[in-house]
């Protein structure tokens, strides 16, 4: 099960920079735009603390993160949805993406070309959102065409999509998204529009390097009514940790009065904004994290790590990642009370650590 993440923005926000320091791929970088023309894709570990803990008490051979995949997808300027700056292009492979994150700048360099002249981090969000917002509307315009004439000639099903499409074609045309407009069982019936406006969005502030303070992010000068969920990072000190061991990038950390690496919790928030959870499954052979959406039960959770497991699905053997860890494994577990027999009702907790069982 894949997952995928389109980082956008406009040219010269540190898109690239940031992409290469959370791949530690090598991408083409220009101070100039449209210097990435096709997306750079890079599958990215999921970090993750308990691994460690659950190999050691498992004895494991190795260890196997779950991955989010990150699109580097070029620059948008004004007027992208009428092809501006090939525009066209980089929007169809926004399309593609499960989610957004939105590269902002707030860092201030005057020999880093801004292609409205100078940074404005509401302007610049408010660019984006009505690039996709216009390329929306292109796409709804298109449908109602084609299922209008299905309407009028009785098709009812067609009639109901009708009215969900000219609903979206009012919000849009108001500055909405189509996320902001539509419920959840009519986003389902034109799930099939790929709409840029349906994905959500996590935005990434790129701060000067002396605004990283504290944990999480925090910083100071940032203006606290940009819109979120955000995460606050600065590019250039990612790019340098990136370069580091992981001794001497701990060291650099704490010098700079950071809890956690800005790539890390971008990594976590976008993790949190497709609603996934993470399950786990440890033995001798290897301590391995799997993802599934949140709400997910049991037998769908079996089928993520074979396809065949879902249908044979039996029941769930689950213990909490802290019992696992405190009574040395499945053995000691059991003998505590602390392992559970779950059925297909079962809703998978972040953390659980399962064995299934399945018929064969």
């Amino acid at each position: 099960m894949s997952f995928s993440i389109g980082i956008v923005g406009l040219p010269n926000v540190g898109k690239s920079t940031l992409f290469k320091a959370l791949t530690k791929k090598s991408v083409l970088i220009a101070n100039y735009p449209f210097a990435t023309i096709d997306p750079n894709v890079g599958i990215v570990e999921v970090p993750d603390n308990r691994l460690a803990d659950l190999a050691r008490v498992s004895k494991s051979g190795k260890i196997l993160p779950t991955t989010i995949e990150f699109y580097d997808i070029a620059g948008l300027v004004r007027g992208a949805s009428t092809g501006e700056g090939l525009g066209n292009k980089f929007l169809s492979h926004i399309r593609e993406v499960d989610a957004i994150a939105q590269v902002v700048r707030v860092f201030s360099d005057p020999n880093v070309i801004h292609v409205h002249g100078k940074p404005d981090p509401k302007s610049d969000i408010e660019v984006i959102a009505v690039e996709l917002a216009l390329a929306d509307l292109k796409t709804v315009d298109k449908r109602l065409k084609d299922v209008l004439g299905e309407a009028k000639s009785g098709d009812k099903e067609a009639a109901k999509t009708c009215v969900v499409l000219e609903k979206l074609k009012d919000g849009l045309n108001q500055g909405k998204s189509a996320r902001g407009v539509l419920s959840d069982d009519e986003q389902e019936m034109v799930r099939d529009l790929h709409l840029l406006t349906m994905k959500p969005v996590l935005y990434v502030y790129n701060v000067d390097e002396d605004q990283v303070s504290g944990v999480r992010g925090q910083v100071s000068g940032v203006d606290q009514t940009l819109p979120g969920p955000r995460v606050l990072i600065s590019a250039k000190i990612e790019s340098e940790l990136a370069e580091l061991s992981d001794e001497d990038a701990r060291g650099m950390m704490k010098d700079l009065g950071m809890g956690e690496s800005g790539l890390d919790q971008l990594i976590h928030a976008a993790y949190k904004l497709l609603g996934l959870i993470t399950f786990l499954t440890s033995g001798e052979m290897e301590t391995r994290a799997w993802t599934v959406s949140r709400g997910a039960k049991a037998p769908q959770a079996a089928g993520v790590i074979h396809s065949d497991f879902e249908k044979a699905f039996i029941r769930a053997e689950i213990i909490k990642y802290e019992d696992f860890v405190k009574y040395n494994g499945e053995a000691g577990a059991k003998d505590h009370g602390a392992l559970r027999l779950e059925g297909k009702e079962y809703i998978m907790q972040d953390g659980d650590v399962v064995h299934f069982r399945v018929t064969v």
